[in-house]
């Protein structure tokens, strides 16, 4: 809406261009810094500028919001609390709220519900990571941006080890949405106060009211503190989680990690009468297990009985003894059909003759004594469902993902030799760093329960022994200016990482983690490190566009491996995401977005740094799905296991072909073929020449198939394929020999 007479031009130097809304306790404006970056700014009204109780309030708003600045939240850009008129100004969030949302369209439902869910569940992770309550999550405070939801005003936050204002006489809160202890002793208010009005806050975004909803505020209150809630209408999968959420007592909800666990682990299609599968706490600080030699693997999980305080599952999860009945009724049914399917050998039938000549190349060998074998790697005590990913150094295989730093697996038979554990809940799609001829590096995410520490480390460990080498805090940039969830990569014997504060490349020695080199980032710019065979290059993009999400004409230059001297800078034409190198040249798939959602890949782009040129080749069609590079090719698998291959050089389509692995990341070429795989574990081997089936194995793990941008989930080895799958689950077999499809 535009200003209205009496609006100020300009706010702390900041021109004002349109109001935003206006509540109670002050008006939101759109205004704009020196560059253009958009930013809201808060104006509290003129008759709170004398309260002295109020200042305190908002100035503590100011310092949460400082605090939990991320991805899931909107930045503080600037702020003056002790103004004559105090104010705040934050990243513009371009959306409706969920408030406006459902008024204009009604419930979210399906996989729009699950996002949410997840996104809000995150958002909580890393406010309270931080020791930060919000205590006032509602519909009104969230926005629904084109990346996903993010959670604003901390007007009445406060930081997890600070007294709460008493605020006399005021009802901090919105009684719909409040937990019984906020209404009863906002005291004791902790971070599982937000947690359970993350399930009220769930339950109206399914159904379009809360689950205590009542005729006036006073009955809504008494029924938040005294009666059940209302949960009919939200679809059975989430009933069960949310039900845990809308516990009465704190103790008996989960964490914002553990909750976040759950939610992932939830179908795609909320409209299913199956609940989810569940996880629990972690522990504190990175274990690192030896194993013996050999090791059996775990029985398959028993349901439990109503009123178990603990639920066994494929992954060794456990649920928190305080969570209620339903729930862990739910997990039972979900433990009795998510135990991994046991691999059966032979030659697998179909077109093409005999498989086992035609699928691995001569060379190729299996390991003395190899017998195939399938594992489930635990990431804890209570472990964090997720893949692994993998590579291979002769006989030994290392991995890691999810609750996992890194593991040592003997690619003969499976057992394992030490795995060291993350206790965070880890950031999605990231995985394992990378590893040398005598080091293995992981990423290591913090628990909520050490906010003092880094959010996110790069981990270096003895590929021997498993010790822990040291340690170094890593950026997170990656994603908004490549498209890829990857701030460090293993460069020969070194590791390049982004360094915590987002402003430069650091080297280190893979092994002593001692620094060889550090290049800052050109002035104005976040960057990315971006391997391309033997070379390196930094893929860069302005402040203001990673702010926005919205990288349309990124930057690459060569970043010298020995030196980390940056070569001259080359724009190339955007949106678009790296997916390998072919000849000393930097491809990239230009990306064609609708508005601001991805709708697949148009064009491929080509950096040449000898010639300095970019070359652009248009794509026939729009190709949707999960882009790869192997052997000079460019692959697309799309979301339905369609795979197509396209010359990186012209963009001309090579071959198209139709394969059952739906949601397949890929490719990986060895032993004579190209995989893809799904987190299902069902894995298609194609003839890299024509895209001819040579195999495909049955799913092997309980999971929806998996989303779009996957990393490859096969690892070859010699004669060996390993498959990562959801929940933690590795298989081997010989490629001339795959498992029987039934």
């Amino acid at each position: 809406m535009s200003l209205r007479g009496g609006d100020p031009a300009e706010i702390g130097g900041y021109p004002l261009e349109a109001r935003l809304g206006s509540g109670g306790m002050g008006t939101v404006f759109l205004a704009r810094t020196s560059s253009g970056r958009p930013v809201a700014i808060k104006l509290i009204h003129q008759q709170f500028a004398g309260d002295e109780e109020f200042r305190i309030r908002f100035r503590q708003e100011v310092a949460a919001a400082r605090r939990v600045s991320g991805a899931f939240t909107a930045a503080v850009v600037d702020a003056a609390p002790e103004a004559e008129q105090p104010w705040m100004a934050t990243t513009y969030i371009e959306g409706n709220t969920l408030a406006q949302h459902i008024a204009a369209k009604g419930p979210l439902n399906g996989a729009e519900l699950r996002r949410l869910a997840i996104g809000l569940a995150e958002a909580l992770r890393d406010i309270h990571r931080v020791g930060v309550v919000h205590r006032d999550l509602k519909p009104s405070n969230v926005v629904l941006s084109p990346e996903g939801p993010r959670v604003i005003d901390f007007g009445i936050s406060r930081a997890a080890d600070q007294q709460t204002l008493t605020m006399t006489g005021r009802v901090i809160g919105t009684p719909p949405f409040m937990s019984p202890e906020q209404l009863q002793a906002p005291r004791g208010v902790g971070p599982r106060s937000d947690v359970f009005s993350l399930g009220t806050l769930l339950v109206y975004s399914a159904t379009g009211h809360g689950p205590f909803d009542a005729d006036s505020p006073y009955m809504t209150a008494y029924q938040v503190v005294h009666e059940e809630p209302s949960l009919d209408a939200v679809p059975a999968a989430l009933r069960a989680v949310v039900e845990s959420c809308l516990d009465k007592e704190p103790e008996g909800r989960p964490s914002a990690d553990e909750l976040l666990v759950l939610l992932r682990d939830l179908p795609s299609d909320l409209g299913a009468t199956e609940a989810p599968a569940a996880g629990a706490s972690r522990t504190r600080d990175m274990i690192t297990q030896h194993h013996s030699g050999t090791e059996a693997t775990p029985p398959p999980a028993a349901p439990a009985g109503p009123g178990t305080g603990s639920i066994g599952t494929p992954a060794g999860r456990r649920l928190r003894r305080g969570w209620r009945p339903v729930l862990a009724a739910a997990v039972a049914v979900a433990a009795i059909g998510g135990g991994v399917a046991a691999l059966k050998t032979g030659s697998l039938g179909g077109s093409g003759g005999d498989k086992g000549d035609s699928v691995a190349a001569p060379a190729a060998a299996l390991p003395d004594g190899f017998a195939p074998w399938h594992r489930t790697v635990q990431s804890g005590d209570e472990g964090i469902p997720d893949e692994l990913r993998c590579v291979a150094r002769g006989d030994a295989l290392f991995c890691g993902g999810g609750g996992v730093v890194a593991t040592r697996i003997s690619a003969v038979d499976g057992s394992r030799a030490w795995t060291a554990k993350s206790p965070g809940v880890p950031v999605q799609g990231m995985h394992l760093v990378g590893a040398t001829d005598d080091t293995v590096l992981g990423y290591r995410f913090a628990s909520q329960d050490a906010p003092q520490g880094p959010p996110r480390e790069v981990v270096a460990i003895d590929a021997e022994s498993g010790r822990e080498l040291w340690s170094v805090p890593s950026g997170a940039q990656s994603t908004a200016v490549t498209g890829r969830t990857q701030d460090a990569v293993v460069a020969g014997s070194a590791v390049v990482t982004v360094d915590a504060s987002n402003s430069r490349f650091e080297a280190r020695d893979a092994h002593s983690g001692e620094v060889t080199w550090k290049t800052p980032f050109p002035a104005g710019t976040q960057c990315a490190p971006v391997p391309a065979g033997p070379r390196l290059f930094a893929m860069c993009a302005t402040d203001a566009e990673v702010d926005a999400l919205e990288v349309r004409r990124p930057t690459l230059q060569t970043l010298d491996r020995a030196s980390g001297t940056l070569g001259r800078p080359l724009a190339v034409d955007g949106p678009a995401r790296p997916v390998g190198g072919d000849k000393g040249s930097l491809v990239l798939l230009q990306e064609h977005m609708e508005g601001m959602a991805l709708a697949g890949y148009d064009g491929v782009a080509r950096v040449d740094p000898a010639s300095r040129k970019v070359t652009y080749s248009r794509l026939a069609k729009t190709y949707a799905g999960t882009p790869g590079m192997a052997d000079g090719t460019v692959y697309v698998s799309g979301q339905t296991g369609l795979v197509t291959a396209l010359d990186p050089a012209t963009g001309r389509k090579k071959w198209s072909r139709q394969t059952p692995v739906e949601g397949a990341s890929g490719p990986v070429a060895g032993a004579g073929a190209l995989y893809f795989s799904s987190a299902t574990g069902r894995v298609v081997a194609l003839s890299p020449d024509d895209g001819r089936p040579l195999w495909t194995t049955d799913p092997q793990a309980e999971s929806p198939s998996g989303g779009e941008g996957a990393s490859p989930r096969v690892t070859v080895a010699g004669r060996v394929v390993i498959v990562a799958a959801a929940d933690n689950t590795l298989f081997a077999f010989d490629a001339q020999k795959p498992p029987e499809s039934a």
